[in-house]
């Protein structure tokens, strides 16, 4: 009879043991929210109808990398990895097997991130659906490819370690910075890089290319950055897409749609305090405005085809047909994303908070690249815009879709 009782209470204790192992549903709610503020179905996510199963081609400057299942499926997916796997892997870049991940997954920036967030968003992954989803290799050029290599750019340019608080800044302004340097990893796509795909930590979040498109200034600069944005303008803009002073456009709009406006309002407005508190990392190019033809010709471009949306002083009809005048990402150095908006045309992103949508139409069979480059030139330098000269061979390129 002892022996039976004593059987009953071993299973008794080990049947506790395991549901207090169980991950709480307020964890799991709140790994849910930080998958989301890092966007992680972005790249995790091929096919909506199995989420985080990977598949997603990631573009390279040095070739392409595939993003791997984040399902709990045991042979595929994660399912068959420790607490003490997940965090290597999130917070180091290691593999369970040892090897070494590539930067295109932001191991740099989720570094900083506490073991609880960690494992929390370990916790909402396990409740997926398990997907049998297999890795596919990376397609990168020699000698790229060799993960080996990675132990020698870690050396080089990974820093381990966690958010640092800023005692003298304000909690709100701390947890912005936790979110946009280590689980948002902003920097990933507007920080430049250098010839090995790290960043220049000098010229943090002043602006990048990526994918064929740019990714503007997220810092105090007055031309290009965020100096003339409020910290309303900025909550507004990842809230909903859209502010007084632009639209979320390519690569951003995806991330409004999956990621910012899906966060809690204390979060995007702690981003935004952060946001606006950086000085420029770097000084604005020196501008030469277009020669009298060339703004001429862009005028006449812009008469005909821009000025029943965007009126003949460029003020638009905020949010609904973005205003011109001031405008930061039209300005950039680099002209890549208005471009592309001028040749294929953009799609106001829609959210909860604002539901219209709005379409300007492609021009990339009606114009030639001598008048698109006129009429971005035009914009770019009127109402008290500067902005470098576009080149015609630049409007070609981007015409190819080459990033």
């Amino acid at each position: 009879m002892r022996m039976i009782l004593a059987v009953v209470a071993l299973c008794s204790a080990v049947a506790s043991a395991a549901r207090a192992a169980e991950p709480s549903p307020k964890l799991i709610a709140y790994g849910k929210a930080l998958v989301e503020a890092g966007d992680c179905a972005g790249c995790h996510t091929t096919d909506p109808a199995k989420p985080f199963a990977g598949g997603k081609r990631i573009d390279t400057p040095f070739g392409a990398i595939y993003a791997p299942n984040l399902t709990p499926d045991r042979d595929t997916g994660i399912g068959a990895w420790t607490d003490a796997d997940f965090t290597r892997a999130v917070r180091t870049g290691v593999a369970p097997d040892g090897s070494n991940y590539y930067p295109a997954f932001p191991y740099p920036y989720f570094t900083k991130m506490t073991k609880h967030d960690t494992l929390a968003i370990r916790a909402y992954l396990g409740t997926l659906a398990p997907v049998a989803s297999r890795n596919k290799p990376p397609e990168l050029r020699w000698p790229f490819g060799y993960r080996g290599l990675m132990r020698v750019w870690n050396a080089m340019y990974f820093k381990p370690g966690l958010f640092e608080p800023d005692q003298s800044q304000s909690a709100a302004w701390n947890r912005g910075g936790y979110l946009v340097t280590g689980l948002g990893h902003c920097g990933a796509c507007h920080t430049p890089k250098n010839y090995f795909g790290a960043d220049k930590t000098a010229q943090a979040l002043s602006g990048n290319e990526v994918g064929g498109w740019y990714a503007p200034r997220l810092d105090g600069a007055a031309r290009t950055g965020l100096k003339s944005w409020s910290v309303e303008d900025i909550t507004e803009y990842l809230q909903s897409g859209r502010n007084v002073k632009s639209h979320a456009g390519g690569l951003m709009a995806e991330v409004v749609v999956g990621s910012t406006s899906r966060m809690s309002d204390a979060d995007v407005r702690a981003i935004a305090e952060y946001l606006k508190s950086l000085p420029p990392s770097r000084r604005e190019t020196i501008v030469t405005p277009p020669d009298e033809a060339e703004m001429k010709a862009g005028q006449a471009v812009y008469a005909k085809l821009c000025i029943a949306c965007h009126e003949a002083d460029g003020s638009g009809a905020p949010r609904i047909y973005p205003p011109l005048p001031g405008n930061a990402l039209l300005q950039s150095v680099n002209p890549s994303s208005s471009l592309r908006i001028i040749l294929d045309g953009a799609h106001t992103v829609t959210t909860p908070r604002a539901p219209n949508a709005g379409e300007m139409p492609g021009y990339a069979k009606q114009l030639s690249d001598e008048e698109i480059a006129a009429v971005t030139n035009y914009i770019r330098n009127s109402w008290g815009n500067a902005a470098p000269l576009v080149t015609t061979a630049q409007v070609a390129k981007a015409r190819k879709g080459k990033p």
